[in-house]
């Protein structure tokens, strides 16, 4: 059962310039007035579920111009507008984005958009992430996610027992992905099916999330559950267009690409019973504001909220001695 946010909308996030473009006016969308309270993300969330129902009916090949009456339609609303038009692009650079991809849309077993209203889906609700996190500097580059004094690496963290969840490495040579491809001969289910995290480095605040998270699940399952697995954090701007080429739903911009975005292996849990819980505990975060979901199908992306930012770096400032 979907659980509503309770979240108290956009917040601001750090005072750093912002490499989008001007945003422009979304005239003759809505009015580009100042609100006078931050946009209401349970009626966004409701909106958008109203949204997809309509975009399923309309889903064959025949209906795109039926689509983008509709999308011209339901967007102006002022609840979904409100969101749009918070975010770096603006509203009407968030519209033309998603009717984008959803022109350039192409199913394949990659992508975790599984059919277009799967893609809307996706892109709306994280559309929370960039309305947040509006004034962070995208990372651009792998140099730039390598070497940023913001991030903190993992296995530093892993290697001193400070972690309370996993991840695993894409191997990045030929032997190393043989052996991957034996292990998961040997042992199939013994770890997700996933290619593992490019970066292994993320935010301080995020690393104090997923161990919250993880100490959570922990007490809410067997012992006998497997820890919190963590299928990708930071992305380079550079590295999310390499995906978008291999045909993933890498939406942009993104909060992975901020820094402030990770996705969560859900499917796997199905087969130890814990799937269902995982997902409540998830949902729970939504609705106190803490966090923002998008269910991805296998995997759920998961993006801090600004307002829970100082209590986890302070969090994680007492659990790693900092």
């Amino acid at each position: 059962m979907r659980v509503p946010s309770r979240s108290s909308g956009h917040q601001p996030g750090p005072s750093v310039s912002s490499p989008a473009p001007a945003r422009r006016s979304p005239s003759p969308g809505p009015a580009r007035a100042v609100p006078a309270a931050p946009p209401d993300l349970d009626a966004y969330r409701d909106a958008v579920a109203e949204l997809l129902v309509e975009v399923g009916a309309l889903a064959d090949a025949s209906s795109t111009a039926a689509r983008q009456v509709l999308l011209d339609q339901r967007l102006r609303e002022p609840a979904i507008a409100a969101v749009l038009d918070a975010t770096s692009q603006g509203f009407i650079g968030a519209r033309e984005t998603l009717l984008l991809e959803m022109a350039r849309y192409q199913p394949n077993e990659r992508t975790s958009a599984s059919d277009l209203t799967a893609l809307v889906r996706i892109y709306l609700l994280s559309r929370i992430d960039v309305m947040w996190w509006r004034d962070t500097t995208t990372f651009l580059t792998d140099e730039q996610v390598d070497t940023h004094p913001d991030l903190v690496d993992l296995e530093w963290l892993r290697r001193r027992g400070l972690l309370r969840f996993r991840y695993q490495e894409q191997p990045t040579t030929l032997l190393g992905r043989g052996v991957r491809a034996v292990r998961r001969r040997l042992r199939p289910d013994a770890t997700p099916r996933t290619a593992g995290v490019k970066f292994r480095r993320t935010r301080r605040e995020v690393v104090a999330l997923l161990n919250d998270l993880a100490r959570e699940l922990a007490r809410a399952t067997p012992p006998a559950t497997p820890p919190l697995w963590v299928t990708s954090l930071v992305r380079s701007a550079e590295h999310q267009y390499q995906l978008r080429r291999l045909g993933y739903a890498a939406m942009v911009p993104s909060g992975h690409c901020l820094g402030w975005a990770v996705d969560l292996e859900m499917a796997w849990f199905a087969r130890f019973g814990v799937r269902d819980t995982l997902a409540e505990i998830l949902l729970a975060r939504q609705a106190a504001g803490e966090i923002n979901v998008v269910d991805e199908g296998q995997a759920w992306h998961v993006c801090l909220a600004p307002g829970a930012r100082a209590r986890l770096r302070s969090a994680y400032e007492a659990e790693m001695g900092a």
